[in-house]
């Protein structure tokens, strides 16, 4: 029985009707579960192979703005995934192409559909959808979707709860303020059980991710003053998107680095959201974003004071508590500095703190792809959720170096 399961792919195992045979190998050893589970990860827990919540036991899902980074992640990443298969692949400028025509990297990924524009779309037949559409493009597209739909939106259109801070900071009036009401905001670690029950979820943006990881549970906790945090964010260039701008062509950004949106950012405001609810009190911080001469990313230094008598080794031991049991984060041991090469192409989230050499300060440095963790991937987690799935389903790649 054992060999039969060695054998056997986690895609046939989780297809298996004949659940006697599994029952008759438990008896005949009381070692096959152990053994079994070093064979092959976890089923996904939330479907079942009798009785699905859904239409099928495989859901179908749409990608809509499949021609961009993070739309190709999520076919990357969903093609290892045993409950989903991707029946729509939008991209208005790239319809009637190939899915590997755009992206030749995927050209292994035989199973997905040609991209089609987005008007010709029946989402009737579709049972979720990530949204990688740009900005301010996203609320009047998911306004025409079946309200039926789970919809996990990567663009920044609903991520900040408060309609009129959206308008100050994208400059224009928030074009679905029920829907703003309805989102779900998906920093995953801190916001899981509101996810679960989601139909729209709201992924938060890189920079958010990568800051508000380490830093919530800190300002939550009181161990970090709210006042005076400073981020010093660094991305690859692929955050900027895949569209032709000259601030993006090679001799721009080669061989250098540099600052932009300096004060302006508009990851600010949805940083402060989550410290402001942490802190229960109105948290400002400065941040300034940096762009890094490779291709995906991130790292965050944060500068913060911390609360009278709390030492750098007491930040890390609260990091460390509330993240044991994640299984994207790991707070790293005591004097080891992030790498982002070291996230490259996973989900996960690589932290630690260190002493300033300024009395009562610290230094939090976080780091993330910008790509999975800090978009695709956590997207990807987030509808594990949503749909009952195991959470870590399809994500639990590691890091690619050198």
């Amino acid at each position: 029985c054992i060999n039969t399961l060695r054998i056997a792919s986690y895609r046939q195992i989780a297809s298996l009707s004949c659940l006697g045979l599994l029952l008759k190998c438990v008896s005949h050893s009381g070692h096959l579960l152990k053994a079994a589970s070093a064979v092959a990860p976890p089923r996904a827990s939330g479907r079942r192979l009798c009785g699905a919540s859904l239409k099928t036991d495989v859901a179908k899902i749409a990608v809509l703005g499949a021609s961009g980074y993070t739309g190709a992640e999520v076919v990357r990443l969903t093609a290892l995934h045993p409950n989903i298969r991707v029946t729509v692949l939008t991209g208005d400028k790239q319809a009637g192409k190939n899915f590997s025509d755009v992206f030749p990297h995927l050209i292994t990924a035989t199973n997905v559909p040609k991209l089609v524009k987005i008007d010709d779309v029946d989402f009737g037949d579709v049972d979720a959808a990530f949204c990688c559409l740009p900005h301010a493009t996203t609320q009047e597209i998911i306004k025409k979707l079946p309200s039926s739909l789970k919809v996990v939106d990567l663009s920044a259109d609903f991520r900040l709860r408060d309609p009129e801070v959206y308008a100050e900071w994208y400059g224009h009036a928030h074009a679905a303020v029920d829907l703003q009401k309805e989102a779900v905001y998906g920093l995953t670690e801190v916001y899981r059980e509101q996810v679960k029950g989601a139909r729209l979820l709201a992924n938060p943006g890189c920079y958010p991710t990568c800051s508000q990881l380490p830093l919530y549970p800190l300002v939550k906790a009181g161990l970090v003053l709210p006042e005076d945090i400073l981020i010093d964010a660094k991305s690859g260039v692929s955050g900027a998107g895949r569209s032709a701008k000259e601030s993006n062509l090679y001799c721009e950004i080669a061989e250098g680095i540099n600052s932009y949106s300096v004060g302006s950012h508009r990851h600010m405001p949805e940083i402060e959201q989550g410290l402001s609810e942490a802190a229960g009190q109105p948290v400002r911080v400065s941040f300034t974003p940096h762009l890094i001469n490779m291709s995906r990313g991130m790292q965050c230094t944060m500068y913060v004071k911390t609360a009278p008598g709390v030492t750098a080794d007491d930040l890390r031991a609260h990091l460390a508590s509330t993240y044991a049991s994640e299984p994207f984060v790991r707070v790293l041991a005591k004097g080891v500095v992030p790498h982002t090469r070291h996230v490259r192409g996973s989900n996960f989230c690589l932290m630690n703190v260190f002493p300033d050499r300024l009395p009562g300060r610290a230094v939090v440095i976080s780091v993330i792809d910008n790509l999975v963790k800090g978009a695709s991937g956590q997207g990807l987690q987030n509808l594990n959720l949503m749909m009952g799935w195991e959470e870590t389903t399809a994500l639990s790649q590691l890091a690619m170096f050198p």
